[in-house]
């Protein structure tokens, strides 16, 4: 038999009048569509706020579901209820894409620059640590992928869709928009959709909002400006009945649902992170400076009468020299360490460059449920009609508990853990089941006093059973509203004896003796106040964004010791733009009853004030914040979709791993960033001294080939600084790219670099006049000398004394600067152009190094102010560049 029409005759999916058709069968919504649906709008595209009748007539089906034939037109119409598939991406064109990175383009361009000089071995080196910083990014963009093909392997499964009247088992994919589904325990929501009827049906709706119960479901309306979590009247693809049984109008299916949009979100590339916008600034500014001095360099040799393939050769070979070829590979080996030691102490680490971010991170957000609490329902306490401590109230809710045949639901579970009773010595003799109506299930014992019932369920129905004066029910309700005011959840435990003769009814259901109230909560993780505290103290403000009631939420933060008192809920951050929210958002310690579009709001907005942001989530509903943070964090014990989101994975289930994580991360930030300053300093002030020389000098000051040898031996021991010893107050405080900064710092140090380069041509002109090549050998062992030396007085605050450089770095100095001096001696070393250096001459030049590094030695400590302890190159975390 065909269904009944309620609105006309059948129409198939292109062919919908009504809006409410028109804004669930659209195939690709706008963003103001997407944001409607997701309860921050009103009016028709709210379908949860419009009676279930007038929706299915606007969809041309009726509340008895579709016929074969308009099923199938439909789902021609608007495709399989499946989330859109991310467009294809191969490895390929995500390699290539890395290779658009001004540093990487400079990389290249010093390799291009070897190979014209038959550098072979130096050209291989640059091209390795392209290659390798390639596949590194192509690597963490493509895992993306896979948190969307993760999200849809989820959703494999077979739905009962009333299709000609008769029921039908269909794969979910096959559901479309006017269907009626059948929902029981166990089953996982195929769409999302309205109810048309229900018993006693709860749904966990745990992974969309991250609230710890399943919420009761009912048919009816809500207002349109509902949170996800109060549309008691809707469900949600991908959540899943705990209980009861309902009657689901599909209403949007694939790309329009909620997990839908999620997948979508997680397909769109992520957002640049702060430290690769800084290290894209770092590569623009380092461009900028090459052009300009090939620029000038070529142009004032051509007009000086210079040959034009040399001179060409020589202003390349100074720019390349500028570069820190080897910044790639120190950044690898940094990350790969710190990898490693974040590995054994608990953290694994998806994402490498992910670890900077962690280190510069200045504010995390965290869901509740999973990551701050264990995520599930625990007894918090059983107490008497007067608000004592009772063990006999926790019994006779733990035999209510154990005796009632409906579905148990995780307050039952929670009782039986925290008193497992034995039913030996009891007689179960009736029941009168829990329904949706009274909001309470009442179990009939035999004990030695005869015939007893015990009722159990939701604080207002019992009561209603109970007997008592208006003074103790004002007692009741005040002790009741003080508890939810503490984010508790409660039942009330009565009890009656009655006649053993007659059956037990729901006329029984009176005059009952109030024995108490069952108190529960989502018991905080063991050690989360202690993580918050460590978080603080290394400069970390802890903010909470959940799907919860504010009550709950408030109850979790004071226990975990998130300040409570500056709240916003989902619905007031609808009522507030842009411009209002962004005042707000730093000030704000807790997000209450948001969804998850609304997640990635406040995370963006943290962004857009500053702020390195971490997001630490375990649902389905937290992956679109993970993707918007500058990093995101998840537990082991997160569905799979969160964890394929995050760039970490917490394997311990104590939060202090996070503390951990950031000074790993705030570690590998600071050796990245002293190879920076370290590099482009004494690289500056070498070749700028050089293009100088080069102007005065009737002869090249060092030839192209030996311009890079000395770029590439200075920067031998700099693979050392991936693993060298990091002073703690650099671990202390989080500190973020400062170009500004930077380039105060490469200029004051490079200045004096030239200085001294200037003073030792001076020397070489008047020691060695007219030779050529004892001028190119004294000055390549002056400037290889000091960028050494430097180094190690540099790399910290400290003075150099007084902060102990690793040993890969200290002994590779050591060995080169050895190498250094006997260089001009060795065999062969005419091959490169140089001649061995008269004694008193190479004595010069080692007295011009000491003195070099003794001049450094006080500069750094003015740079850095009187306390050479305090940073100064480096601001607290921000978004990057300058």
């Amino acid at each position: 038999m065909s269904p009944r029409r309620v609105g006309g005759r059948p129409r198939d999916g292109s062919d919908l009048a009504c809006p409410i058709g028109r804004a669930m069968m659209d195939e690709a919504p706008s963003q103001s569509e997407r944001e409607r649906t997701t309860g921050a709008g009103t009016g028709a595209r709210a379908w949860w706020a419009v009676p279930a009748a007038e929706v299915a007539a606007g969809m041309h089906s009726s509340t008895e579901g579709l016929t074969t034939t308009d099923a199938a037109a439909r789902l021609r119409a608007i495709g399989p209820n499946s989330p859109r598939p991310a467009r294809a991406v191969s490895h390929l064109s995500i390699f290539l894409r890395q290779l658009r990175s001004p540093l990487i383009l400079l990389l290249v361009f010093a390799a291009a620059v070897s190979l014209a000089l038959r550098e072979w071995t130096d050209a291989a080196v640059v091209l390795i640590i392209v290659g390798a910083s390639a596949v590194i990014g192509d690597v963490r963009e493509y895992r993306a992928e896979r948190a969307a093909a993760a999200l849809r392997s989820r959703l494999h499964v077979r739905a009962t869709v009333i299709r000609d009247g008769s029921p039908t088992s269909l794969a979910m994919e096959d559901v479309v928009p006017g269907d009626v589904v059948r929902l029981a325990a166990g089953s996982l929501v195929p769409a999302d959709g309205l109810v048309l009827d229900a018993t006693d049906c709860c749904v966990d709706e745990a992974p969309l909002t991250g609230e710890s119960f399943p919420v009761a479901k009912a048919a009816g309306v809500v207002p349109p400006d509902a949170p996800l979590a109060r549309r008691t009247n809707s469900v949600y693809q991908g959540t899943s009945v705990a209980s009861g049984t309902a009657r689901v109008l599909v209403v949007a299916t694939g790309a329009r649902t909620e997990i839908g949009r999620l997948a979508g979100s997680l397909a769109q590339p992520a957002p640049e992170t702060g430290f690769d916008r800084g290290l894209r600034h770092f590569g623009g500014l380092l461009t900028i400076v090459m052009l300009a001095m090939v620029l000038v360099v070529f142009a004032a040799h051509m007009l000086g009468g210079r040959p034009p393939a040399e001179t060409l050769l020589f202003s390349i070979a100074l720019a390349v020299g500028l570069s820190p070829e080897l910044l790639p590979a120190v950044l690898g080996v940094s990350l790969a360490r710190g990898a490693q030691a974040m590995a054994t102490r608990g953290v694994l680490v998806r994402r490498l460059h992910a670890i900077e971010n962690l280190g510069g991170m200045s504010v995390l957000c965290t869901d509740k449920t999973g990551t701050l609490t264990e995520g599930h329902v625990e007894v918090e306490g059983a107490y008497d009609a007067h608000g004592e401590p009772s063990r006999d109230v926790l019994e006779a809710a733990a035999i209510n508990a154990a005796l009632e045949t409906g579905v148990a639901s995780p307050l039952d579970d929670a009782i039986l853990r925290a008193f497992p009773t034995r039913l030996a010595d009891l007689r179960k003799c009736g029941e009168v089941p829990f329904d949706f109506v009274r909001r309470r299930v009442t179990v009939a014992v035999t004990d030695r006093d005869g015939v007893r019932l015990v009722t159990k369920g939701a604080v207002a129905a019992v009561l209603a059973a109970c007997r008592g004066e208006a003074r103790e029910r004002a007692a009741w309700e005040a002790r009741y509203e003080a508890w939810t005011g503490e984010g508790l959840r409660v039942v009330a435990v009565a009890t009656r004896l009655v006649d053993a003769e007659a059956p037990c009814t729901r006329e029984d259901e009176r005059d009952m003796t109030l024995l108490g109230f069952v108190t529960f909560f989502d018991r905080p993780k063991a050690g989360a106040a202690e993580a918050v505290r460590a978080l603080a103290d290394l400069g970390i403000a802890v903010k909470m964004v959940t799907g919860d009631s504010a009550l709950v939420a408030r109850h979790v933060a004071r226990a975990v010791g998130i300040p409570d008192t500056r709240v916003i809920t989902g619905r007031d951050l609808d009522d507030l733009g842009d411009e209002a929210f962004g005042a707000r958002v730093s000030d704000t310690d807790l997000y209450v009853e948001v969804d998850p579009r609304q997640k990635a709001r406040i995370i963006s907005a943290l962004r857009a004030r500053g702020h390195v942001v971490g997001f630490l989530g375990d649902g389905i509903n937290d992956a679109p914040a993970m993707r918007a943070a500058d990093t995101s964090l998840s537990v082991d014990e997160a569905v799979d979709v969160a964890r394929e989101a995050a760039d970490f994975v917490l394997l311990d289930r104590s939060l202090d791993v996070i503390r951990r994580g950031v000074e790993e991360g705030r570690r590998t930030f600071a050796t990245t960033m002293t190879y920076i300053r370290i590099t482009t300093s004494a690289n500056l002030g070498n070749m700028a001294s050089m293009a100088v020389a080069s102007l005065a000098l009737p002869f090249l000051p060092l030839t192209a080939g030996q311009i890079l040898l000395n770029n590439l031996l200075s920067d031998v021991p700099a693979i050392g600084i991936a693993g060298d010893h990091v002073d703690p107050e650099l671990v202390a405080r989080p500190e973020g790219w400062d170009l500004r900064g930077l380039i105060r710092f490469m200029v004051a140090f490079g200045a004096l670099s030239s200085v001294f380069d200037l003073c030792t041509f001076a020397v070489l002109l008047r020691m060695a006049p007219g030779t050529p090549a004892t001028f190119r050998t004294g000055w390549f062992v002056e400037s290889l000398l000091t960028e050494l030396v430097v180094a190690l007085v540099v790399r910290t605050r400290r003075p150099m004394t007084q902060s102990r450089p690793g040993t890969f770095l200290l002994v590779s100095t050591i060995a080169l600067i050895a190498f250094a001096l006997a260089l001009p001696y060795l065999p062969g070393a005419g091959l490169v152009g140089f001649v061995p250096l008269p004694l008193p001459l190479l004595a010069t030049v080692v007295g011009i190094t000491t003195a070099y590094v003794g001049a450094t030695e006080l500069q750094k400590r003015w740079f850095f102010g009187a306390d050479a302890l305090t940073p100064a190159c480096a601001t607290p975390p921000s978004r990057g560049g300058a």
